[in-house]
């Protein structure tokens, strides 16, 4: 898992399938080694799916570090009209995306790497269970890029166990000028709601 941040993993693939199961929603989803939580969705992940409300409709939304696609599939399954950019750096988990959405029937997933997403899309929703673990800077300046492309009245909703920085990350999303609140708190969880 150490290196699920990297563009090209270095794990050697070994694929295997996962079970989405949420009251509303129910995949098997490829996966494979060199992802993030390549064996279960991960439990953040499934927090997220079970509290955040529904995404808007239509429009353009954001999955920012999609892994094998557990959120931008969901955020599908519910806005069937909207676009889903689902963007990772780690191009074996864009890839795994695209294949589960085409399985799935999906058809407004559009995955892709971080530095292939149009300039010009903002987006309505994002959704993230971002990389805490590439160290702060990195996590900031991940953030800033993609926060700041939120469009006027968008939403993002983070998940971020507490023991890892959810409660400094509030703060710190408040002190860049970020309306940031606590959406929710579930097993270790956090879920930051931050507004445009």
């Amino acid at each position: 898992m150490a290196h699920y941040f990297s563009e090209q993993p270095g794990a050697a693939s070994r694929p295997g399938t996962v079970d989405l199961v949420l009251p509303d929603l129910h995949l098997r989803l490829e996966t494979d080694r060199g992802v993030f939580s390549p064996e279960r969705v991960d439990l953040g992940t499934r927090v997220l799916l079970e509290t955040v409300p529904p995404p808007p409709r239509e429009g353009d939304l954001l999955d920012l570090g999609c892994g094998y696609g557990p959120i931008a599939l969901t955020m599908a399954s519910r806005a069937p009209e909207a676009t889903v950019w689902a963007v990772d750096v780690n191009r074996r988990s864009v890839e795994l995306t695209e294949r589960n959405a085409r399985a799935a029937g999906l058809g407004g997933v559009r995955a892709v790497h971080a530095d292939e997403l149009p300039d010009e899309v903002t987006f309505q929703a994002i959704w993230s269970n971002p990389a805490i673990r590439i160290g702060k800077p990195a996590l900031h300046a991940m953030l800033t890029r993609w926060l700041s492309r939120l469009a006027p009245g968008g939403v993002a909703y983070l998940v971020v166990q507490k023991h890892l920085g959810s409660d400094s990350l509030q703060r710190w999303l408040g002190e860049q000028g970020w309306q940031a609140s606590r959406e929710a708190s579930r097993a270790a969880y956090r879920i930051l709601k931050v507004e445009a």
